[in-house]
């Protein structure tokens, strides 16, 4: 079965996808967006609106990461689960995710589409996102307290949380004092799904409009 995910590395939704893939162990096509090369052309017939990650599944197209992850759960059921069967602790797993991709993943992106010209910009911009930052960071330290991974063993959570604190640090770095969402992160880094599809990036790291770190991730 031919299973073709359209992707840059550099993502964090796409490395969000990746994280799943391999830590299920599901092989895949990688089929690197290109600008205007011919892979972008397939992508835009395939998927007009042009966001990615998706994937062609034999014919069938599947778009957004946490979608993506879902499918794979349900098409290869003998893969380790990313979301529990329990529909209770399912909930709080995609409780989760929305968390990183929404209170995360969304402000970051605000500060970087600002640096680059595509949102306004300027000294309150910056404070606001800031303080959604400050907040997050806030309750995500508190809710890790004792936890190794964000919602039980580890999950389309922790696949949304990798690229989102990774990206997160790198824009607005997490305080020092919040010892337990550090530590989270390096969990994160250093899990080996994650790890891969960091490595996978680190080639396209001078793309990163705020200047990526050279010392640490």
């Amino acid at each position: 079965m031919a299973l073709k995910l359209y992707l840059h590395p550099l993502s964090s939704y796409c490395q969000k996808a990746t994280t799943a893939f391999y830590e299920k162990g599901i092989a895949f096509e990688t089929r690197m967006l290109d600008g205007d090369g011919p892979v972008s052309v397939e992508f835009a017939a395939l998927w007009p609106v042009g966001r990615f990650p998706a994937i062609d599944h034999d014919g069938k197209l599947v778009f957004e990461a946490t979608s993506i992850i879902d499918y794979l759960d349900a098409r290869f059921p003998d893969a380790p689960r990313l979301i529990p069967a329990d529909p209770l602790a399912a909930a709080d797993v995609r409780m989760w995710d929305r968390f990183f991709d929404n209170y995360i993943n969304y402000p970051q992106q605000r500060i970087v589409f600002a640096a680059i010209g595509r949102e306004p910009g300027g000294d309150e911009m910056l404070a606001k996102w800031h303080a959604a930052f400050d907040t997050a960071y806030a309750v995500l330290d508190s809710h890790m307290q004792g936890r190794e991974w964000a919602a039980g063993d580890f999950s389309l959570a922790d696949c949304a949380a990798a690229p989102a604190l990774l990206y997160a640090d790198w824009t607005y770095a997490i305080p020092k004092h919040f010892e337990a969402l550090h530590a989270y992160r390096a969990r994160l880094l250093a899990r080996p799904s994650y790890a891969r599809a960091l490595d996978e990036a680190r080639p396209y790291r001078h793309m990163f409009p705020l200047g990526a770190p050279t010392d640490r991730d």
